[in-house]
């Protein structure tokens, strides 16, 4: 006989998010449901391995699913184009790639609407309580420029030495990617070890991102996010060689 589907718990501000292994199967990782989002509940959030992801006048539901989607660092996958990308921008002094110069300007650009998708996730909300933890010294962005104009980038939430992949954009050929790759090599030299993806794509897939147990997950979590941080305001981003 099939064990019982967990129930979806609603949380009030001063309620505690639930273990993430009690999260729903159907859908996979639906976890809670609640309506306070601030810089408090992510840090929460993502210390237990729960990020938020919701539609504009939903709740605000909380996820951690299983299997779970990582990017072990040392399997990041720079393709043969990629590569011709990255000699082109080390070559061409029109591009440039920069760490934290504009996080709002980020999160605004992942936020337009794409042809593949029906609306956005990332909304007023979203944007003030990312904000609010990039004012802290927890959500990160990546800039990749063409001639001074924000092309490509990312945004994410680091604690301790653990990074978790938020969204990312693109109005040039390979930018993202560009944005990721600077990302990576940055890590890398900090000490850290993976990234999360939350959820599998082909196109995270194709870069060397793989899907774990959550259990597992959740292990390197507790580990790496209560490492000492590095100082992100030391920190130099660049393209790697190749």
């Amino acid at each position: 006989m099939e064990p019982s589907q967990p129930a979806l718990r609603w949380i009030e501000p001063d309620q505690p998010l639930p273990d993430p292994r009690k999260a729903m199967r159907d859908p996979d990782g639906l976890l809670a449901a609640g309506r306070d989002l601030d810089a408090r509940r992510l840090l929460e959030a993502y210390r237990k391995g729960v990020f938020p992801w919701y539609s504009q006048g939903q709740p605000v539901l909380w996820w951690s699913p299983d299997p779970r989607m990582v990017l072990r660092l040392e399997s990041f996958r720079i393709t043969r184009s990629l590569a011709k990308s990255l000699r082109r921008v080390r070559r061409d002094g029109r591009w440039t790639v920069t760490l934290n110069e504009d996080f709002a300007g980020v999160m605004r650009a992942c936020a337009e609407p794409r042809a593949d998708q029906d609306g956005t996730w990332i909304t007023a909300d979203i944007v003030a309580a990312y904000c609010a933890l990039h004012g802290q010294g927890n959500a990160h962005s990546v800039e990749v420029r063409e001639d001074g104009a924000l092309v490509g980038g990312l945004y994410g939430v680091s604690i301790g030495r653990m990074f978790y992949g938020e969204s990312m954009f693109t109005r040039r050929a390979d930018a993202s990617k560009l944005a990721l790759c600077a990302l990576v090599h940055t890590l890398r030299a900090c000490g850290f070890r993976m990234i999360d993806c939350q959820q599998n794509t082909g196109h995270l897939a194709s870069l060397g991102a793989t899907q774990v147990r959550r259990e597992w997950f959740l292990q390197q979590v507790c580990e790496l996010a209560s490492m000492p941080a590095p100082d992100w305001k030391a920190l130099a981003i660049e393209w790697p060689e190749v």
